[in-house]
């Protein structure tokens, strides 16, 4: 047989593309990416659902559990944040890519092929996205307590309006902005490493060797590192909004989203990628912050991001708790909207009812309710004398539980060429994706196994 030119393999390649409708409107990002010739220029063109996903992954809950690695163990749990980036990664993009397949969230194709696992995952998102919710709100007015002397509680109820007024008012593109300013806020917390002058020979050492330790409490602290870092609320944010931005450029219709080029899933990839690596390296460090500061003076007993704030102010002077206090600020208010929004997402795809921040209030009444319903009593838990850690810890619980499932139907849809078409996964991001399956189940049971007789 001869050799294929050139144009034939392009035509051969395209051949095996999922048909998309051919009146859809044009991606203006597809065609202002493919025109920049610059590569930073192309991946700032890029940055999208992922980079805002990978943000609100660093949530106040998150930058508690980041906070406490460091000051129990010091730089020893470092090297998981390198560890975790290719799977969340990889969780993450596949989410991306079921959305921009089938023009639909994860609830959506779940309740199209997987309907007996939607709504006991969707039951389980809800509770658990309600509790974080509710916690975060309490961590935002704590940061905002440790820069202005008034009570907590007092900021509980105006966060708490200014969110809901946020989502219910803002529309779509005016809230994708927000959002990636509040991921600026994160930056904050490299800003504060500086101030706490680490030891580099340790940092390496922690960054580059696995520690590994059968103590079941640095077990502990493993799982809930796993567990915060690859959360189901993001598995339905990240493919809902996928989804979001399809409609914003004018494809409205499923028939219009449904089907993705291979360029559209490239940008989707470094997005990604982008978002990811940008959660990691602030995961990183926090973790390098406080192992530098709070380990070494011996304050292991840190239960919070705000407490670690608090701990940092004689240890690494008020600039350093200064900035702590305004990422978790900002990470809050960033995290919030989207543990309430992914919820209403679930609920309203697993029902049927037209979703999206979109539309406006009257077009989609029962997605606002969600969200609405899901911040007020995130908020009244903050007056019901919930322990916030009480309310972090079921939340991480249900997390652990309903991920491995999820992971699970991720893996299997993104396999399942009834929904992806020709877009099923590749042998890497398999390989990837069933190794994350099974470390999320083992996490699991060993958050339940910690939790009960931790």
């Amino acid at each position: 047989m001869g050799t294929m030119s050139r144009s034939e393999k392009r035509e051969t390649t395209r051949s095996r593309e999922p048909s998309v409708d051919p009146e859809r409107p044009v991606d203006p990002k597809a065609a202002e990416i493919r025109a920049e010739k610059n590569a930073f220029k192309r991946l700032g063109k890029a940055l999208g659902p992922g980079l805002i996903t990978g943000a609100s992954d660093d949530d106040p809950s998150g930058i508690g559990t980041y906070a406490q690695a460091g000051a129990q163990y010091g730089f020893a749990t470092l090297w998981t944040t390198i560890a975790m980036l290719p799977m969340q990664t990889a969780v993450q993009y596949m989410c991306a890519k079921i959305g921009l397949v089938t023009g639909k969230g994860l609830a959506g194709v779940l309740r199209e092929h997987y309907h007996r696992a939607l709504y006991p995952a969707v039951i389980g998102l809800v509770i658990a996205n309600t509790l974080n919710a509710g916690a975060d709100i309490g961590a935002i007015a704590a940061a905002i307590n440790l820069l202005v002397p008034i009570p907590a509680i007092v900021f509980v109820v105006p966060v708490s309006l200014g969110i809901i007024g946020l989502q219910v008012f803002g529309g779509y593109r005016l809230i994708d902005k927000v959002f990636k300013w509040l991921s600026l806020a994160l930056l904050a917390y490299i800003g504060a490493a500086l101030f706490a002058r680490p030891d580099l020979v340790k940092v390496l050492l922690g960054s580059l060797v696995p520690t590994i330790s059968l103590d079941p409490a640095y077990i502990g602290i493993l799982v809930a590192l796993l567990g915060t870092t690859i959360s189901p609320y993001l598995f339905f944010w990240q493919a809902s909004q996928e989804v979001e931005e399809q409609i914003s450029i004018g494809r409205r219709t499923l028939r219009q989203r449904r089907g993705a080029t291979r360029f559209e899933l490239k940008y989707a990839l470094w997005d990604t990628m982008a978002g990811m690596v940008f959660s990691e390296i602030v995961a990183y460090f926090i973790i390098l912050t406080t192992g530098a500061t709070l380990f070494v003076a011996g304050k292991h007993d840190v239960v919070s991001a705000t407490e670690a704030a608090q701990a940092l102010r004689p240890l690494a002077g008020d600039a350093s708790a200064f900035l702590l206090a305004i990422g978790l600020i900002g990470a809050g208010v960033l995290a919030v909207p989207i543990l309430t929004g992914s919820a209403a997402y679930g609920v309203s795809e697993a029902f049927g009812w037209r979703s999206g921040l979109d539309h406006k209030i009257t077009r989609a009444p029962q997605f606002y309710l969600v969200i609405v319903a899901a911040t007020l009593v995130g908020m009244a838990l903050n007056f019901l004398g919930v322990p916030p850690i009480t309310a972090l810890v079921l939340s991480a619980v249900l997390n652990g539980i309903i991920a491995v499932p999820l992971v699970f139907l991720v893996m299997i849809v993104c396999n399942d060429r009834a929904a992806m078409g020709e877009r099923t996964n590749g042998r890497l991001l398999n390989v990837v994706g069933w190794v994350t399956t099974i470390v999320m189940g083992l996490a699991a049971m060993g958050l339940i196994l910690t939790t009960i007789f931790g």
